[in-house]
């Protein structure tokens, strides 16, 4: 069976890399490339639909495929929790759903070191997140660190939030799910994360550095291959890898 990929954001660098793999694949095939310009109803006929636009444009191209019945891969970060719970809404009001995959990350080795630091959250209480990622990113915290976040506190469960002091000063970061994160932005970066846990007289540092585009390939087609016959809705290639988080939805 081949699979009809729609990607949506084509003209973008992860656009562009997601044609290229999707045209090298046996079992997929372009069905149509859209940019800003594009009509929503190219996506009619697709069967799986790749959004990696811009958090603005997000909401529309994954309503629209869902209209659509194409099953909808989603690559673009801002989607919190709350908006993913309305996804997940709008798909039980539907005889016939398709599935919805939410990925912050296609890195396999950023979803292994954010799978780490949820599991090391439970024995820590000091966590912090250092995000870095090239200056032409628009949206900051990044949707990996907002997804690593919501894992270290959902490990966490009785033990509680993080503890983090001054929280309220602007240079201490943005708080996400109670944990506080920094973001830089800036050139000669592609993509980074740290998580630093401390405890008493020790620190532990999670670090994963993407150093190239090609570290998204294997994550971009276990998604879209897994999309086809998804239900519901699923958040994190670290479901699709089948690893077992600690709180983890």
């Amino acid at each position: 069976m081949t699979i009809r990929v729609a990607v949506a954001g084509a003209t973008g660098k992860m656009g562009r890399l997601a044609v290229r793999l999707i045209e090298e694949a046996d079992d997929l095939e372009l069905h149509a490339g859209l940019d800003s310009a594009s009509n929503l109803d190219e996506l009619d006929g697709a069967d799986v639909v790749l959004d990696v636009t811009h958090p603005a444009a997000s909401q529309g191209i994954v309503e629209a495929a869902i209209e659509a019945g194409a099953a909808v891969v989603v690559g673009t970060s801002g989607w919190s929790n709350e908006r993913i719970a309305e996804v997940e809404r709008r798909l039980r009001d539907l005889d016939e759903a398709p599935g919805v995959i939410f990925v912050p990350n296609f890195s396999v080795g950023s979803v292994l070191g954010s799978a780490f630091a949820a599991f090391a959250a439970q024995h820590f209480d000091s966590i912090e997140i250092v995000e870095a990622h090239h200056a032409g990113k628009v949206d900051s915290p990044s949707g990996t660190a907002v997804r690593t976040a919501e894992l270290v506190a959902a490990a966490r469960g009785d033990a509680g939030p993080v503890a983090a002091p001054h929280a309220d000063q602007r240079a201490r970061g943005q708080l996400v799910s109670g944990v506080p994160v920094h973001s830089l932005r800036m050139s000669g970066l592609l993509a980074e994360q740290r998580v630093i846990l401390g405890g008493d007289g020790e620190t532990l540092t999670i670090a994963h550095s993407t150093i190239s585009s090609s570290a998204y390939e294997t994550g971009i087609l276990l998604a879209l291959r897994r999309a086809a016959t998804s239900e519901g809705v699923t958040v994190g290639l670290d479901a699709l890898l089948g690893l077992e988080l600690p709180g983890a939805r």
